[in-house]
C-alpha cells in the first residue's frame, strides 16, 4: 500500500494531538494543502511547540519509534520510514524568522486529525524570509523564487475574487 505524504503528516497529527499538541503541517506538503497542487514535497516538515524539541524530545523520540520511525539527523530533528522523511521544528521560530502570527493560524480538521495551517499570505511571508538564508539560496533558491510567484498569483486571485462587486465596474 502506497501511503501518501499527507497520510503519513495525518498519523502523526492524530498521534501528537493525544498529547493535546496541535501540529503545524508545514513546507511544501503544507503548501501543497493550502493550494490543493501537487508541488512535490520532498518530505514532511512538522511544528510543534518548542518544549517537545528540547524537554520533550524523548517522549517525542518514542512516540515515533512507537509509528515505526527511525530518528537519523539529531540536528535536523528528522525520522524515516519507508523512505518518507518527518522533520520537526519549533513553532515559535515562526513569528522571529518571518512575522508570522502564530495565535492567527487557521486550524483544519482532516481525518480525525486536528492540525494547523498557514494562509497564503503567511506562507509568502515565509518563503520569502527562507529565500534570503544563505542555504536555500544556494540549494532551494528556484524551487523557493517558484513558490513565491505561485504564492502571489494566488493571492492575487483571491484579491480580485474578494473585491466588492463596485469596485470592479469602474
Amino acid at each position: 500500500m502506497n501511503v501518501t505524504k499527507f497520510e503519513r503528516f495525518l498519523s502523526a497529527a492524530r498521534a501528537l494531538n493525544e498529547w493535546n499538541v496541535t501540529p503545524l503541517l508545514f513546507g511544501s506538503l503544507g503548501l501543497e494543502r493550502r493550494l490543493n497542487t501537487d508541488l512535490q514535497a520532498e518530505d514532511i516538515d512538522i511544528l510543534v511547540p518548542e518544549v517537545y524539541l528540547h524537554d520533550g524530545w524523548h517522549d517525542l523520540v518514542t512516540l515515533m519509534e512507537e509509528m515505526g520511525y527511525t530518528l537519523y539527523d539529531l540536528h535536523e530533528h528528522a525520522f524515516q520510514k519507508d523512505g518518507a522523511s518527518v522533520a520537526f521544528a519549533a513553532i515559535e521560530s515562526l513569528k522571529p524568522f518571518a512575522g508570522v502570527d502564530i495565535s492567527k493560524i487557521p486550524m483544519e480538521e482532516t481525518g480525525g486529525a486536528h492540525f494547523l495551517l498557514l494562509d497564503l499570505r503567511d506562507y509568502l511571508r515565509v518563503y520569502t524570509a527562507s529565500s534570503k538564508d544563505g542555504y536555500r539560496a544556494d540549494k532551494k533558491h528556484g524551487k523557493d523564487t517558484q513558490k513565491i510567484q505561485l504564492l502571489k498569483s494566488a493571492l492575487n486571485l483571491v484579491d480580485t475574487l474578494d473585491e466588492p462587486s463596485y469596485n470592479k465596474q469602474r
